[in-house]
This record gives C-alpha cells, sequence and structure tokens, in this order.
C-alpha cells in the first residue's frame, strides 16, 4: 500500500490534546496553543483537553500524564524546545518515548533552515515520540514553527500515524 493509501485510510477525526509549556502565556496571549487548536479544528479533528504549563518537569510530565487519561490520540506540545536553561520540555518528556518518531524532528529542522529561519534551526530540538499508544509532538513555542509543524508534517500524517497505533 502506497503513502497515499495510507493517509486516504486514516480516520477523522482525532482526538487530540494541546499542550502550551510557558512560564509567561496565558489562555488570552498563548498564541501558539491558539494556532494549534485552530488548525485541529479546521481540518476536522477534535481537542479533548488544553493546558498552559509551566517549565517545570514535574508539572509538564503530570500534564502529558492527564492529558493521556483523556479520551485522545495525540498530544501536540509547544515551548520547551530551544536550548535556554529553562527549555525542559524535551528532557522532561524524551525518557517517556517508548518509541521515536526521528523523521518528525529532522524534517522540521530541514524545513525550518530552508523555509524559515536559516541556520538558527540548528538550535531547535522539535521532537516526537510515542507514549501509552499516544502520539506526541513537541514543537517551538512560535507561531512561525507551530505553522510550519503543522501544515507540513503533522497535520499531512496525524490520520495515518494513528491507524498505525490503532493496528
Amino acid at each position: 500500500m502506497s503513502a497515499e493509501e495510507h493517509r486516504e485510510n486514516g480516520s477523522i477525526p482525532i482526538s487530540c490534546s494541546v499542550l502550551t509549556v510557558s512560564d509567561t502565556r496565558t489562555r488570552a496571549t498563548d498564541k501558539s496553543g491558539k494556532l494549534v487548536k485552530e488548525l485541529l479544528k479546521k481540518a476536522g479533528h477534535r481537542i479533548a483537553f488544553y493546558h498552559i504549563v509551566k517549565d517545570e518537569p514535574s508539572e509538564i510530565r503530570a500534564s502529558v500524564e492527564e492529558a493521556c487519561k483523556q479520551d485522545t490520540d495525540v498530544i501536540l506540545i509547544t515551548g520547551g524546545t530551544g536550548i535556554a536553561k529553562r527549555d525542559v520540555t524535551i528532557e522532561t518528556i524524551f525518557p517517556l518515548y517508548e518509541k521515536e518518531i526521528i523523521g518528525f524532528g529532522e524534517l522540521f529542522r530541514m524545513l525550518s533552515y530552508t523555509e524559515d529561519i536559516g541556520s538558527a534551526a540548528m538550535m531547535s530540538r522539535a521532537s516526537a515520540g510515542i507514549y501509552h499508544n499516544k502520539a506526541i509532538f513537541i514543537m517551538p513555542g512560535s507561531t512561525g514553527a507551530v505553522s510550519l509543524a503543522m501544515n507540513k508534517l503533522i497535520l499531512k500524517e496525524l490520520a495515518h500515524i494513528v491507524k498505525e497505533l490503532n493496528k
């Protein structure tokens, strides 16, 4: 079966959880989380859970665990992927992965380099993996990065990924 056939056979809507990792954002100022939710809804998917969490490992992990308890297939996380001391999302979530979706981070950085920010793309630690049979995508916190990741990568494969997880 071709990749196109796999994509066509995926089901919509997908149930998604959205987490924003930030010490400063609120529901009113969370542009990246809002964009993730808008793009998911526009694609026909459902938001099961949404939360803004501080850049604290215990709080990030608790939010992921809470999202896993929801009726959700995919967890989309924005923020905490840079190299600053407070950017701890990757260190917190990566050890949870049962399988890493290596290609997501690789493709995201390639697209960021060629289409958006040039050599600064090397500082992005965007990542994806599987935890408790749920796909987790971790994107940088900027709206440009979210738009790129969602439109060029995630939304195109979301149904396919969930279908594969449910085999």
